[in-house]
């Protein structure tokens, strides 16, 4: 997808955010310079994920490593975990446990500091309490439903810490609704933001829903023409896609496969893109885009 208006100017934004700290106004100035030239020259071709992929590598040359989410992706991976049990019991009981595993994973969407910056544990908690009553498309949950029961492969596309735990919930209940179905799971190659990679995976369990694939980047997306081997051949055989996250829409909307995207509209281009207010539901299938 190709990046907007509003996507470069919150590149350019958080940057001059992340940098205000350090005195040196010459370097700085020089650093937004190249920022401005990454975006210039890579705009036409590259989502916002890789263009910040690249900016990543800019800012550690001028400033040094980033901020490391290590501990703060524990710490999430930690609280949904202390939560499972008593979801899990909630999705079971439910009239459709496969809709309510959903929306609940939809709901674990917000525990993202890349695109929020920071995360209110308290909002999170009334987000979870309101689960049921969250909106999910009828149109789309029918397709997807029907497209399950001719599947024979599921690729899940992961996003953040914390919401893997639900990722994992959601991943149960397809595996009962579909057991026929054969799942793999892909997470980051590398460390970005708060974003799972296999050590998060391994810390909630996921991978007892399937085999988990490092995708071979950096980026907080999934962009094709960088992916591992392992990780394009799975997404080419799957039959159905999940993608949780905006990171993922950016990166995959237009790619032509048949993936279902699942996220919160946290930014501005997204609540005006879908038309909803700020962290409404998307659940929608590529093709109806």
């Amino acid at each position: 997808m190709k990046v907007s208006a509003e996507c470069m100017h919150c590149l350019v934004k958080r940057q001059a955010e992340n940098i205000k700290k350090y005195p040196d106004e010459e370097k700085k100035a020089e650093y937004l310079g190249k920022v401005l030239g990454i975006i210039a020259n890579g705009a036409a071709e590259e989502p916002a994920p890789v263009l910040l992929s690249h900016i990543g590598r800019l800012h550690e040359e001028y400033f040094g490593k980033p901020f490391s989410f290590d501990e703060l992706k524990k710490g999430y991976n930690g609280m949904l975990l202390e939560k499972e049990t008593e979801i899990r019991q909630k999705i079971s009981e439910a009239a459709d446990p496969l809709a309510l595993a959903l929306r609940y994973s939809q709901i674990g969407n917000y525990i993202d500091f890349g695109a929020l910056g920071s995360v209110d544990d308290a909002k999170l908690q009334d987000f979870l309490e309101q689960a049921e009553t969250l909106p999910l498309s009828e149109k789309t949950y029918a397709k997807f439903t029907e497209n399950l029961k001719t599947a024979k492969k599921l690729v899940f596309l992961t996003d953040n810490c914390g919401e893997i735990v639900l990722d994992k919930l959601l991943l149960e209940a397809i595996a009962k609704t579909a057991p026929h179905v054969e799942t793999a799971i892909i997470v980051r190659g590398e460390p970005v933001l708060n974003d799972a990679t296999m050590e998060d995976a391994l810390q909630v369990g996921i991978d007892t829903c399937g085999k988990v694939i490092p995708n071979g980047t950096n980026i907080a997306g999934t962009y094709i023409p960088w992916l591992s081997e392992e990780a394009k051949q799975a997404m080419d055989e799957a039959d159905i896609l999940i993608a949780k996250g905006q990171g993922n829409f950016e990166s995959l909307h237009g790619c032509g496969l048949n993936i279902y995207y699942l996220f919160l509209c946290k930014c501005q281009w997204f609540m005006e893109r879908f038309g909803l207010p700020q962290y409404s539901g998307v659940f929608i299938n590529e093709f109806d885009l």
